[in-house]
């Protein structure tokens, strides 16, 4: 268990069991209750597919993404493997959340020069103010390459 999984997981369960767990789901999907009503019957051939590894299969046995080690090229072999149409191409978009750099996180807001999270960006998604001051612009495609590169963890995710 890499260490921010398992802050998130001591925070999770830190903030009480009334709220329901937002996932982050993979890109090709239209309605969210398809994950409970269809996956369960599936043997996470979706999470097996990924060459990414970034899709897990949660205890609801329904997948989400996680970035702690790479991002989402949208490369649709999920959606090929999925068969009871959770997934469809006809429904490809962007991840449902919004990525932003936290600044009192980021060493680049505090005049330190660092685009760790610039470089894997396939989108040109990282815009930088004067050399510091990085910004996430509308490119963005919620990808998360640029998660698990940042040194200080200040690429928030936040799920739609």
């Amino acid at each position: 268990m890499q260490r921010r999984e398992l802050f998130s997981s001591l925070a999770s369960s830190l903030k009480g069991k009334n709220k329901q767990e937002k996932f982050l789901r993979p890109p090709y999907f239209s309605d969210e209750s398809l994950f409970q009503s269809e996956c369960h019957k599936c043997e996470a051939k979706c999470a097996t597919i990924c060459e990414e590894e970034i899709i897990k299969i949660a205890d609801d046995k329904t997948p989400y993404l996680v970035f702690s080690h790479n991002g989402c090229t949208y490369c649709d072999e999920c959606v090929n493997a999925c068969e009871y149409e959770v997934l469809t191409l006809e429904n490809k978009q962007h991840l449902n959340a919004i990525i932003t750099i936290n600044k009192s996180k980021c060493v680049s807001w505090e005049h330190t020069m660092c685009f760790s999270c610039k470089d894997p960006c396939l989108d040109n998604a990282i815009d930088f103010k004067a050399m510091f001051m990085p910004e996430i612009n509308d490119k963005c495609t919620s990808c998360g390459f640029c998660v698990n590169r940042c040194p200080t963890d200040a690429i928030d995710i936040k799920v739609l």
